[in-house]
């Protein structure tokens, strides 16, 4: 993670706390249905929101959405420099530019002043759609032309007296983007945004973000990170927790271990584990909750869990506290589970 740090309205990047972030994903100048979904993904535990800027209503309504809004708020702007600035004099907390595409050193200057004026940070950097046609005839779709192209980026702001940069050189391709990113790291000490960017939809999307991400955050790489999915932005939010998680740098979350089930699984493991992981889900304490469907390995696991069950078609066993236990009938076990497990959230 980078030692360099950024402050994105009292958000710190870098430094090694690693954000979430999403984007939301309906018109900026619909007030209320943004705030809306904003409110829903700080309470999935999004610590950092963009919207998108296509036009002066959505530039003005930053002020607006903020009085509503608990976390900072990023502009996401292309081709106009005139917007950029609109929207950071209505509150945005950072801007997300391409100084190539803003057209000119004219309007690089002006958002540059902008941006030293309200003493926020920018992001900057290149997508494979988005690479500097010199870079993209020169080297191709590669690893090295997304690092050009975002660097490139980079020292237009710096030429500017601009400083606070994040950058992020993003690929739908899993490979080209983990190559990128550790090339990146290696030029520079900015703080830097991950993500696969098109990820697409489903588990496929998921699992592509999850080792793309997760491969550099194993490496210490990565300051932000941005699960794209195309559907509910919540799902994002949920599944970069779930890459943190995995990746050993969120603690503050109920951890539930299930087993896989067999033929010896003789009550609903696998319903309760469903039930209980949508119930924990968001749940921000440290807690360990085991689901295990029979007596051979799921006495020894939940044992060493805050909260654990294991049984039979008859009856089912209920860990919890410091080695204290209980028996009750498989008809039962679902409701005297559910009732230590509120206990412990509450």
């Amino acid at each position: 993670m980078s030692l360099k740090t950024v402050n994105a309205g009292g958000l710190l990047i870098g430094g090694g706390h690693i954000s979430v972030q999403s984007m939301t994903k309906v018109k900026t100048g619909d007030v209320d249905h943004c705030v809306a979904q904003i409110l829903s993904l700080e309470e999935a535990g999004c610590e950092m929101i963009r919207s998108s800027v296509l036009d002066e209503e959505d530039a003005r309504a930053f002020k607006k959405i903020k009085e509503r809004i608990h976390i900072p708020i990023v502009a996401d702007i292309h081709f106009s420099s005139k917007l950029a600035v609109l929207a950071v004099e209505n509150g945005a907390d950072k801007l997300r530019v391409n100084p190539g595409n803003l057209g000119g050193d004219k309007e690089v200057s002006l958002v540059a002043d902008c941006i030293k004026r309200h003493h926020i940070p920018v992001r900057v950097g290149a997508n494979t759609g988005s690479i500097e046609k010199r870079h993209y005839e020169k080297y191709g779709r590669s690893a090295k032309a997304l690092v050009l192209s975002a660097l490139e980026s980079v020292k237009a702001f710096e030429k500017k007296g601009v400083n606070d940069i994040v950058i992020s050189v993003k690929a739908s391709d899993v490979p080209l983007t983990i190559e990128a990113y550790r090339l990146l790291s290696r030029k520079t000490g900015y703080p830097l945004h991950l993500g696969v960017t098109e990820a697409g939809a489903g588990e496929a999307a998921l699992i592509k973000s999850a080792i793309g991400i997760g491969a550099l955050l194993a490496d210490g790489i990565g300051d932000t990170i941005r699960v794209s999915l195309t559907g509910d932005p919540v799902e994002e939010v949920y599944a970069a927790r779930q890459i943190l998680r995995a990746c050993g740098l969120d603690k503050e979350f109920v951890e539930v271990v299930s087993c896989p089930t067999c033929g010896r699984c003789e009550y609903d493991c696998r319903g309760l584990a469903k039930k209980v992981n949508e119930r924990v889900k968001g749940v921000k304490k440290r807690l360990k909750i085991a689901v295990m469907g029979c007596v051979v390995n799921g006495p020894g696991e939940a044992k060493e869990c805050d909260l654990g069950i294991a049984g039979g078609r008859e009856y089912c066993m209920i860990f919890y506290g410091k080695g204290e236990q209980m028996r009750v009938n498989a008809n039962d076990a679902e409701r005297a589970f559910f009732e230590k497990l509120e206990e412990l959230i509450k």
